[in-house]
């Protein structure tokens, strides 16, 4: 069974990260996953809580980055140090392209990326009772985040489903204990 979902999985990043390879793409998910474009949008972010929530901006400020901070360090110094999984750009029996320039030396599960978009999204969701087009536009944007980690040839899709789904329990659970003691929106 492992092998199977070991098997189904490569085979899904090579259709992502080889069968989908355009320049456009190339493009497109280097930039959707570069810290230039996440800061970007991390900024624009706050910039609107801000414009709606001017009294309780700082304590939404401070539980996101106590939510980003965590999502990123479970997932990074935590979970990929428990399982020592190789990116497949850095596995020469995978054959990954990579489009971007730099593969990374840490190891591949979970996705950060996924985890601090996913968690993110999941925290401001909940946190702010986002009407349903600023959540469709969250889950777009951490999906596609997640996503572009894929086509880039850092990680696997299982990767990012469980980077997605660790940052969802963290940012879910963020702002649960955020709207009960810390935050009146």
């Amino acid at each position: 069974m492992i092998e199977t979902l070991r098997l189904i999985d490569i085979s899904v990043f090579h259709f992502i990260n080889g069968s989908l390879a355009n320049p456009v793409f190339d493009v497109v998910c280097s930039v959707l996953r570069g810290k230039p474009f996440l800061a970007i949008f991390y900024s624009a972010v706050a910039v609107r809580l801000f414009q709606l929530y001017p009294k309780l901006f700082v304590r939404l400020a401070i539980a996101g980055a106590a939510t980003f901070f965590l999502t990123d360090q479970i997932s990074s110094h935590l979970i990929k140090h428990f399982f020592h999984r190789i990116r497949p750009c850095n596995n020469p029996d995978i054959g990954a392209r990579l489009v971007i320039e730099h593969c990374g030396s840490g190891f591949s599960f979970v996705s950060a990326h996924a985890a601090n978009s996913f968690g993110m999204a999941a925290f401001l969701i909940l946190v702010t009772s986002s009407k349903w087009r600023t959540t469709i536009l969250l889950i777009a944007w951490a999906s596609l985040v997640s996503f572009s980690q894929v086509y880039v040839g850092v990680h696997f899709p299982a990767d990012v489903i469980g980077g997605a789904l660790l940052g969802i329990f963290i940012g879910t659970t963020s702002a649960l204990l955020s709207k009960k003691f810390f935050i009146d929106v």
